[in-house]
């Protein structure tokens, strides 16, 4: 496959911000797909000391071509200070789904 293929995770603090987020990027080509989890809870440093808040984890699949608009647009819509982005390379996977995603998230 000559696309590098990437999964990509951010937090949000909930599931409508989510979705109308998620929903941007894919209109926009950003990603191929956005898979909302609605409910994780997150334990994390901030202003030193430790916070807890339930949050909604999307999963991202783009391109490696596509990460940089993905990135600056998830940026501007976000609503956190410093929002989750995590880019994770995918290694395998099904080929005609890998195709798919390659497909759909055009440059």
């Amino acid at each position: 496959m000559a696309d590098e293929l990437l999964l990509v995770l951010s937090t949000f603090p909930d599931v409508a911000t989510a979705r109308r987020i998620g929903r941007q990027l894919v209109e926009e080509k950003c990603a191929a797909c956005a898979n909302i989890l609605p409910q994780v809870e997150s334990i994390y440093w901030w202003e030193q000391k430790v916070e807890s808040a339930n949050e909604t984890l999307v999963l991202f699949k783009t391109t490696a071509d596509r990460y940089e608009a993905l990135q600056t647009t998830l940026r501007q819509l976000h609503p956190y200070d410093v929002p989750e982005i995590i880019a994770v390379r995918i290694e395998q996977g099904l080929p005609e789904y890998l195709r798919w995603v390659s497909e759909n998230s055009p440059e």
